[in-house]
């Protein structure tokens, strides 16, 4: 089967073997030079542009991701601060989260429900409301689960807050 195969291909090559050489010595050399640009061409295109495309976007992907990297690493020592924290009693997280909430003073107002906590707020300035979220979050252990906040002509924030207390029973 494979000496057919073969035979095949030499009476396909005939042809063309015969054409090649009723050409002139001038237009077979044109010919091997335009195969050669063909085949310098494909090179071209198909195994060094594309590396050199690769090369070229190399440093600006390595900074890319040297940011995303210093980013996770960030998320990861919070996490790990986080993890580190004692878990607080649901008593302890509550009194935390009062004590944080003095500062604001009749500003805001606290309805606590098992391990939720809804804060009604009523023209508290975005700094102080910045400040008490961070508190909450680090003494208090309590993370936002909902919001519902306006901003007030005054430039201060209106609304409600829902905190999950991260505590144990």
């Amino acid at each position: 089967m494979g000496d057919q195969t073969g035979a095949n291909a030499m009476n396909l090559l005939t042809p063309l073997q015969t054409r090649w050489r009723a050409v002139s010595r001038r237009e077979q050399r044109l010919v091997v030079l335009a195969a050669l640009l063909i085949g310098l061409a494909l090179l071209w295109w198909l195994a060094l542009a594309p590396a050199l495309a690769v090369l070229k976007a190399a440093p600006l992907q390595h900074r890319a991701l040297d940011a995303q990297l210093q980013s996770m690493l960030r998320l990861q020592a919070q996490a790990q601060a986080l993890l580190a924290q004692p878990v607080l009693t649901a008593d302890e997280s509550r009194q935390a989260l009062e004590a944080a909430l003095k500062p604001l003073g009749g500003a805001a107002q606290m309805a606590i429900q098992l391990d939720r906590v809804t804060v009604t707020l009523k023209a508290v300035p975005a700094s102080a409301l910045a400040q008490w979220l961070a508190t909450a979050r680090q003494n208090a252990h309590a993370a936002p689960v909902e919001a519902r906040l306006v901003r007030n002509p005054a430039g201060s924030w209106d609304g409600t807050l829902v905190l999950n207390l991260d505590v144990r029973p």
